[in-house]
């Protein structure tokens, strides 16, 4: 109603504001907004497309990544089976070796036993030699005091000196078979520190008379350097050395010049031990042979190819080595080396 009353008349359609639209059917003037909203909304949608694939693909590779952990996880089963079986034949193996090295460390003591009874045998006439000098010497002394009680002779101070004679004759054959007991006792191996002089002095003993009966010169190289003492097994040692020097003996039998050289010497923290003879030496290509078993360059029934492997054996059981050196017609030389002995530590104070 307009002032005054009066009604106020509505503007005709053709007064009306028109309004144009656009080929979308916005009006003039939306349309780059909605264009740029659509693009925004399609490029959203790639978006969110290319997302869901790549979890997609996520997706699969995970599967396929645990497939391949379940395969693994039953590879791994199957391997822990297999080594837990291999562990039970692996325990079954370790103490069937260690039950092989047992049976084939009682074989070498008793191969070592039986060289010694060997080496006994071979000793026995020279031995029973040997014994004959003290025994004699005993009825010398006994008898010439027997003689001055008879005679009434009674000189007390020849007296005692004779019997004296007599009871140092008596130790020494004492000696001589307590060795021998010793040498050829079946005892448990025993590891101790060992002067190689004192062996070589103990195994000469032994062999003196064999060797002096084949007139056969042994000489002894002065040495005045360090003690050669090793660990070891002082009989055992011993046999080395009477096995080298029964070789020796053996190789000497048809020799022109007939002699042994020892020596022995300390070279750092090495104990060597040489004994060379002057026989006719080793054949060429036997210098390894000979430390074979049963192996024997002597005629049939002259030898049991046993010395020298034996002696290897001790050798080797004692962390040394043994080699050999032969020029025909010069004789042969065996090298003994052993680990020199640590000196002992002297107790702390308190």
């Amino acid at each position: 109603m307009a002032p005054g009353g009066a009604i106020a008349e509505r503007p005709t359609v053709e007064e009306e504001p028109v309004l144009r639209r656009g080929a979308t059917g916005l009006p003039v003037g939306h349309e780059p907004a909605a264009r740029e909203a659509g693009n925004r909304l399609r490029e959203r949608v790639i978006e969110l497309e290319s997302r869901v694939r790549q979890a997609e693909e996520r997706r699969r590779a995970i599967l396929h990544i645990m497939g391949d952990l379940n395969e693994s996880n039953r590879r791994l089963a199957d391997q822990r089976k297999a080594m837990i079986h291999i562990m039970g034949d692996l325990r079954e193996t370790t103490a069937e070796i260690q039950r092989r090295e047992q049976e084939l460390r009682d074989k070498q003591e008793q191969l070592v036993q039986a060289g010694k009874m060997a080496t006994l045998g071979e000793l026995t006439t020279g031995v029973a030699h040997e014994l004959n000098n003290p025994l004699n010497n005993i009825g010398l002394f006994v008898g010439n005091v027997i003689d001055r009680i008879r005679m009434k002779q009674i000189d007390e101070e020849l007296i005692v000196h004779d019997l004296n004679r007599v009871v140092e004759q008596v130790k020494k054959a004492t000696e001589i078979i307590s060795h021998l007991r010793t040498f050829g006792r079946a005892a448990p191996v025993s590891i101790e520190r060992v002067s190689m002089r004192s062996v070589i002095e103990r195994s000469l003993s032994l062999m003196q008379e064999q060797l002096r009966l084949r007139q056969i010169d042994v000489r002894q190289e002065p040495y005045d350097g360090p003690e050669p003492v090793v660990d070891g097994n002082s009989i055992q040692l011993e046999q080395v050395v009477i096995n080298l020097l029964t070789n020796a003996r053996d190789a000497l039998e048809r020799a022109v010049r007939k002699a042994i050289v020892i020596e022995c010497a300390v070279s750092g923290m090495v104990v060597s031990l040489v004994v060379r003879d002057t026989g006719p030496g080793i054949p060429p290509g036997l210098e390894q042979r000979i430390f074979d078993p049963f192996f024997t360059t002597k005629d049939v029934g002259s030898g049991t190819g046993l010395g020298l492997s034996i002696t290897y054996a001790i050798i080797e059981d004692h962390g040394g080595t043994i080699s050999v050196e032969s020029v025909a017609g010069r004789g042969a030389s065996f090298r003994v080396e052993l680990p020199l002995a640590a000196e002992p530590r002297e107790p702390r104070a308190a």
